[in-house]
Order: C-alpha cells, then sequence, then structure tokens
C-alpha cells in the first residue's frame, strides 16, 4: 500500500497539470502526434519512477518532438490564457497572437452576448509602473475616439494581478499581412484605404489626439474592405506637455514609417507626424518596399533625416504623377513643407481617385507656374495626370537631369573632336 502511494505521489507531482495541458497544446498546434506525446508521457514516468526529477517539456525537447524555442513559446501561451479566463464577464475562445507588450485574445462578452479582443498585459510588465501607465493610457486614448475606422475601445481593467483592455474584434487581415507575401496595391485600391485611415486621423486629431504609430501592422481591413485604425500604444495628447517633457530626446515609433521630428525626439510633434507615417505606409503599398531601406533601425531613421525620397512614381512607373506628388508632400522632412492640415491630404487623396489632380498641393505653386493649368469637370484619366505640372520638388530634379545632359552631350563632343 505504501509502494502505491509513492507511485501515486511520483505521477501526480505539482504542475502535472500544466503538463497534461502542455500535451494537449502540442497535439492541438501540430507540434507533436499523439504517438509522440504518449511515448514522452512513458519516459517521464520512467525516469520518476526510477528517482529521477523530469518534466514533460524537457523529455520533449530531449527526444526532438519539439524544439527549446518551441516549448517556450507554447508555455508563454498557456501563461496568458490562464491570465485571460480570470477575466470577469468574458469567456476567452482562443489566441489572437502576441507581441513585445501584451498577448491578444478573441472572447465573448457574456452581458451582450458580442465577439471583443482582449489585450492582456503580461505579468512581468505588470509589476512596472511605467508599462502599466502606458497601456491604460492607450485605453483611455481609444476611448476618446468613436469612428468607423478606429477600433472601439471598450473596456480597461484589472483582475487577478493582470492588466486587461477590452476592445471591438475586427475580423479581417493587417495590410503588413498582405505586404509580407508581396502584394502591391494597385492605386485604387491603396488610395481607398489610406482615405478611411486618414479620416479617421482627422477625426483623432480634431480630438487632439496623435497616434505616432501608423503603420500597415495598426491597420486591419475587414472582409468588406474596411479599415481600421488599430494600437493606441503611443498616442499622445497635442497638449501634453508632461509627456513631451518626459519623452523628449527619445524616438517613439517604428524606423521605417516614423517622421523625422520623431526620430529627433522633439517637444512639440503634432499631427503632421502622422501624416508622414501615413505617407510612408502608402508609399510602401504602391511601391512594395519601404521608403528607406538599411541594415539596423538606426539606420534606417538616419535616412529618414537625411535621404531624399525617391517618388513612387519612379520606382512603380505605373502609378500616376499625381499620387507621387501627394506622397513627397506628405513625406516631406521639414513639416512645414507637408499639408497644413488632413483635411487638406484627404481633399487631395479623393482628387487624384477621381482621376483629378492634387489641388490643395499645388497650391503651393506660383501664378506664373499655374497660369496654365486648366481643370476640366470631367475626372482626368491616367494620360491627362501624367500631363499636369509638376512639384516644385521635382523641379530640381528635371533641372538636374537637363544639366546632366547637356553635360554628358559636351563631353562626347569634345571626344569626338579629339579623335578627329
Amino acid at each position: 500500500m505504501v509502494e502505491v502511494l509513492l507511485v501515486s505521489e511520483n505521477a501526480a507531482k505539482p504542475g502535472d497539470a500544466q503538463e497534461t495541458e502542455l500535451g494537449r497544446v502540442c497535439v492541438e498546434r501540430n507540434l507533436a502526434t499523439q504517438l509522440e506525446l504518449d511515448t514522452c508521457r512513458a519516459e517521464v514516468q520512467r525516469r520518476r519512477a526510477e528517482g529521477n526529477d523530469a518534466t514533460l517539456g524537457g523529455v520533449m525537447v530531449e527526444e526532438g518532438v519539439i524544439t527549446q524555442g518551441q516549448l517556450h513559446r507554447v508555455r508563454k501561451s498557456m501563461e496568458a490564457m490562464r491570465t485571460s479566463q480570470q477575466i470577469p464577464g468574458f469567456v476567452i475562445l482562443s489566441r489572437l497572437g502576441a507581441g513585445a507588450m501584451a498577448t491578444v485574445f478573441k472572447a465573448r462578452q457574456i452581458s451582450l452576448d458580442r465577439l471583443v479582443a482582449i489585450k492582456v498585459l503580461p505579468k512581468r510588465f505588470s509589476e512596472n509602473p511605467e508599462y502599466v501607465e502606458r497601456f491604460y493610457k492607450e485605453g483611455k486614448a481609444a476611448a476618446k475616439l468613436n469612428h468607423p475606422n478606429i477600433v472601439q475601445a471598450i473596456d480597461v481593467g484589472e483582475a487577478g494581478g493582470y492588466h486587461y483592455f477590452v476592445m471591438e474584434y475586427v475580423e479581417g487581415r493587417t495590410l503588413y499581412d498582405d505586404l509580407a507575401e508581396g502584394k502591391v496595391f494597385d492605386e485604387v485600391e491603396a488610395l481607398r484605404i489610406i482615405l478611411q485611415i486618414a479620416r479617421a486621423l482627422a477625426h483623432a486629431h480634431e480630438r487632439g489626439l496623435i497616434h505616432r504609430d501608423v503603420k500597415p501592422k495598426n491597420i486591419m481591413i475587414t472582409p468588406d474592405g474596411i479599415a481600421k485604425l488599430a494600437d493606441m500604444g503611443l498616442a499622445r495628447m497635442a497638449q501634453d506637455s508632461q509627456a513631451a517633457q518626459a519623452e523628449a530626446g527619445k524616438a517613439y515609433g517604428t524606423p521605417y514609417y516614423i517622421s523625422p521630428e520623431q526620430v529627433r525626439g522633439e517637444l512639440d510633434i503634432d499631427f503632421r507626424a502622422d501624416i508622414y507615417s501615413l505617407g510612408a505606409t502608402l508609399y510602401h503599398l504602391i511601391t512594395g518596399r519601404v521608403p528607406f531601406q538599411a541594415d539596423t533601425p538606426t539606420a534606417v531613421m538616419h535616412l529618414h533625416l537625411r535621404e531624399p525620397l525617391i517618388p513612387p512614381d519612379h520606382v512603380n512607373p505605373a502609378l500616376s504623377v499625381g499620387i507621387g506628388e501627394v506622397v513627397e508632400a506628405m513625406m516631406a522632412k521639414d513639416r512645414t513643407m507637408r499639408y497644413s492640415s488632413t483635411k487638406d491630404l484627404i481633399a487631395d487623396m479623393a482628387a487624384v481617385a477621381a482621376g483629378k489632380p492634387p489641388v490643395q498641393v499645388r497650391g503651393a505653386l506660383g501664378a506664373e507656374e499655374l497660369s496654365g493649368l486648366t481643370l476640366s469637370g470631367e475626372p482626368a484619366g491616367p494620360g491627362d495626370t501624367q500631363q499636369l505640372p509638376a512639384q516644385p520638388w521635382r523641379h530640381s530634379a528635371t533641372v538636374l537631369y537637363v544639366v546632366l545632359a547637356i553635360l554628358a552631350a559636351s563631353l562626347l563632343a569634345n571626344i569626338i573632336l579629339a579623335l578627329r
């Protein structure tokens, strides 16, 4: 009888319930077959009967069934799932994904019988006041907004020592998912999407909120083609001088899409930073590549500061000159040269989408340069768009090409004379 009790004690060590869950998750995710799992469980029991301290995860790694990295990810997922089950009023259905700062779950809100997404802050961050404060700021920032193209905030709170943020559940994909598969968006589709996000940003800007992290990963597209701006994790009120002082000199944003003033960590970041990032996102959609590419994040950010932008219509000849001008104005390194409001940007993008010239940005041209411009009431076709006058920043490039051509011709003539 004593021997049976000893064997039972070895077979039911603390944490065995978690190991049972570990095995189930590995099989569900096709990381292991049921036969491999049963074999590893038998090996665990054999080692424990011999007095050795063995775990299912350790044996599965030793036997080559899963890797150490896979074991780590599964355990991390299990921890997050257990955490989420403690949130009252919600039933967790599945794990949607995880980032560096949080794990997101699909859930059902019991009271209203609707699907929601719940972002949960990991325990290791829950004990850090700075991370907790940022987490709640995201929820409060999102709660200030109510727009069809912004993921709606529902609730933010704490349960069982864990902090959570409940938001609208959006069925669909991110723009990043499409770009990662090599998709290059045509001009019409890209403008349709970016126009929606520009309207979302206009709504936020009117309420004094700057997103500061506009990028493909933070833009979701529903099956009906509705674009939604997500993740207010870096959002800040434009007039929040205390936060601005605390963040001065630090670069907050994503390197591929960050504005020059964010790279410099300037105090007075405003809506024009979002316009720049939206322009970088549009650039990526219509060219299939980011505006600036380098080996390190620091190098990429340096290019945003110094490197001239190759116009998108020079990268993708199928694009109109109009969309090229809009993107160049959005991504001007000097923010005073960008659009003076999100509404002006929306007007120009809508015009280009209709085959017309971007009138708002061309307002920067002098009367002499505009004297030959005539606009009909009919939408211009691709050919008409190509005939419209170029922006000032394009003039310098044109002059450069002419000068180079003259120099080349002169050099060729001298060579011919020398040969004679």
